[in-house]
């Protein structure tokens, strides 16, 4: 087996300066980790257990957390990214619990949450399908997962646009927009196959809607037949 699959992410990770510059400049989009933070705490009851896969710096588990009682975990396979999220969390004064982990081979048990969120990540899992799988997993039945990533879709005008409109410095937004070219779209998918990946997957499908660089793609974990239930505590 390749090391890039037992490793779970394709390239060299973010560790060190990398994580650290990537945390400065998201940090320009705060009104979108809060935005999308609202909007998952809308469909949320109270004490839900959230779940989210490669959170780097921790902004949107952070913003969650300030919205509602939500219990809250992050996994990350950079190192450098958990130590930031915890930080980031003590300055905030907020509760969530971030660790270090693999997307494909997560460190949790069967259906130990309600919701299982992703982010601007996706993309750069080696083993896709496995790390969907891992979160149908950890879902409880009847939980919902989020994909939020950029598109193969998406053209160079409108990332431009779009990073021109974050209020980014001319070196940061420079740099951002060379790696979306040059590293970020090449390991996007589109939307067929995204909805081919969740065909393959326990899932067995998707729902997709679109932004103006990137795609939603919603999950939901169907609940067990009534009679596998009754089987399984015969069983039991």
């Amino acid at each position: 087996m390749r090391a890039e699959h037992q490793k779970g992410w394709k390239g060299m990770g973010m560790e060190g300066f990398v994580a650290r510059w990537y945390t400065r400049t998201r940090r320009k989009d705060m009104a979108d980790f809060h935005r999308q933070a609202q909007a998952v705490a809308a469909s949320l009851p109270s004490g839900s257990d959230v779940l989210e896969v490669a959170p780097g710096p921790g902004f949107f588990a952070i913003e969650l957390a300030k919205l509602g009682n939500f219990r809250i975990t992050g996994l990350d396979a950079s190192r450098t990214f958990v130590e930031i999220a915890a930080q980031n969390a003590r300055a905030e004064g907020v509760t969530a619990d971030f660790r270090r982990g693999n997307a494909s081979a997560m460190p949790f048990p069967d259906e130990a949450f309600d919701f299982v969120y992703c982010s601007a990540a996706f993309k750069n899992f080696s083993e896709p399908v496995k790390a969907i799988n891992e979160m149908h997993r950890v879902l409880c039945p009847r939980g919902r997962a989020v994909v939020v990533d950029l598109t193969k879709d998406a053209s160079l005008d409108e990332i431009d646009a779009y990073v021109n409109q974050s209020g980014r410095s001319r070196f940061d937004a420079w740099m951002t927009k060379q790696t979306f070219r040059w590293l970020l779209l090449k390991r996007a998918y589109s939307k067929e196959e995204f909805r081919r990946m969740a065909a393959e997957s326990c899932f067995e499908g998707c729902e997709i809607s679109t932004g103006p660089v990137g795609v939603e793609v919603r999950l939901t974990k169907q609940a067990r037949p009534a009679a596998a239930v009754s089987s399984s505590i015969k069983t039991a």
